[in-house]
């Protein structure tokens, strides 16, 4: 037998997932240590960046800016951007992100090309490859393994992830068997730059110069400026949809749900909703959320160009809306004062109960439970002679109906100020000896091990009519 103190190693399973192998030959050598792993210093920053992502994000989105300044923008031109920002923005929604990162449904072969050509048009890597790290996001969100984790820093799950290297072998395994057996995924991949520059540049320009005779209008603003604000917008949902926003489903990992994210991002800013349904076809499930990517593929569908759109079981989406709402409600009963829970409080009897007010405690006992409302007889709503009048007694009938039939409010303000547990308090003290004893008594806690007192449930209310017992 081994020690105690060796590591027992789990066996390996096939799980489909591999290290990412790109298919274009490259000059890298794994065996040697990675930039990454090196620390950043004066003599090697450089060799930090990766430079054609910073040159395709950064300084060519640059250029286009400062040649705007010479550029004037003709309606014809602006209104084709809108027109082609929202088709390379679906090749990326609707394309990379849910038809290949998360098959959540299926598309004919033209609607591939389609899609294929618009992701192309974003400038934002090969389906093969965007997909790939989305997998590998969403398996390892907010850990090391996640290639844009937001852990790392807002700016970094913005934009860093691109500018710097990471290291291939240090983000998480996932599985592209699919991806590879694809040909539209493949062929786009492969010839990766050829289609950027024709979709992303070339069709542009040629679109506005051919058309209007704005060549230069269409390369600079429909091309340069069109991707940079795409990109930017698609990077929003790797930072601002892990940080801006409520969430509505699970609060363990970072997604959240925002209008503002959705708006800029054609629909994907319901976040949260997403990381716990990943498979679903829809963002947005609420038909005034904004989703155009939802209603494009339900368009497909209905041209029979889209098919098998997935939805998650809307039992299962209220199950988890449900939970994390109480979860929460959870966690906004710890801060409220409750009261001394019963089996903490100390038994007093009843002749005992009646020495202390009969030398000047303001004691009142109801159901069993002793409560000291001195500091309460002045705000008493009902006057301060009635309250008075219960001191020394036993008021469950007056506090139930005897005088007045106390709001629920009323009994929660209640419980705050108990002190004791009358000796022969009826099921009060028994329930109190069963809890110290550790006996088969029912109650209900959540998440926080905190009881459950509910509406009507509290321990001073008696719903039945009661007869006072050693009244003085």
């Amino acid at each position: 037998m081994a020690s105690s103190s060796t590591a027992v190693q789990a066996e390996a399973f096939p799980d489909g997932t591999t290290d990412y192998i790109p298919l274009r030959k490259g000059k890298t050598d794994i065996r040697k240590p990675h930039i990454s792993e090196q620390p950043m210093t004066l003599k090697n920053w450089y060799k930090h960046i990766d430079w054609l992502n910073t040159t395709l994000i950064i300084f060519v989105p640059l250029a286009g800016l400062i040649s705007a300044y010479w550029i004037d923008l003709k309606w014809q031109t602006a209104v084709f951007s809108v027109i082609y920002y929202f088709f390379a923005g679906l090749g990326i929604t609707a394309g990379y992100h849910r038809l290949w990162a998360h098959t959540s449904y299926k598309a004919t072969l033209p609607l591939k090309i389609f899609l294929a050509a618009g992701g192309s048009a974003a400038v934002e890597g090969s389906a093969r490859w965007w997909s790939t790290g989305h997998r590998a996001h969403h398996r390892y969100t907010d850990t090391e393994k996640d290639p844009y984790s937001v852990r790392k820093g807002l700016m970094y799950s913005h934009i860093g992830w691109m500018v710097f290297k990471q290291n291939p072998r240090r983000i998480g395994r996932t599985d592209i068997s699919d991806l590879n057996q694809d040909p539209v995924v493949i062929w786009q991949h492969t010839h990766y730059l050829k289609t950027v520059i024709i979709m992303a540049l070339m069709v542009p320009t040629l679109v506005c110069g051919l058309g209007w005779g704005d060549f230069l209008g269409g390369f600079v603003y429909a091309g340069i400026l069109r991707i940079f604000f795409i990109q930017q917008a698609t990077f929003c949902v790797n930072s601002l949809a892990h940080w801006l926003g409520d969430q509505p489903f699970d609060d363990r990992n970072s997604p959240r749900d925002h209008v503002i994210t959705a708006l800029v991002t054609l629909g994907e800013g319901y976040h949260n909703f997403h990381h716990e349904f990943p498979s679903d076809f829809r963002n947005a499930i609420e038909w005034w959320q904004y989703d155009p990517t939802k209603w494009a593929i339900w368009i497909w569908k209905q041209m029979g160009l889209a098919y098998d759109l997935k939805t998650f079981p809307q039992n299962e989406i209220e199950k988890g809306r449900l939970q994390q709402q109480q979860k929460k409600l959870d966690q906004k009963r710890t801060t409220l004062d409750w009261g001394i829970p019963l089996e903490q409080l100390p038994v007093i009897s009843w002749d005992d109960y009646v020495a202390q007010t009969q030398e000047g405690q303001a004691w009142i006992a109801v159901a069993g439970v002793i409560h000291d409302v001195k500091e309460f007889i002045q705000n008493h709503p009902g006057g301060k002679a009635l309250i008075t009048s219960a001191i020394g007694k036993d008021a469950t009938a007056i506090f139930n109906g005897g005088v007045y039939n106390h709001s629920n409010a009323a009994h929660n303000l209640l419980s705050t100020m108990r002190i004791g547990v009358l000796r022969g308090g009826c099921e009060v003290e028994i329930w109190k000896r069963a809890q110290a004893e550790n006996k088969d008594v029912v109650t209900i806690r959540d998440s926080s091990g905190q009881r459950i007192v509910r509406a009507g449930d509290q321990v001073t209310r008696i719903n039945e009519p009661v007869s006072s017992a050693n009244a003085a």
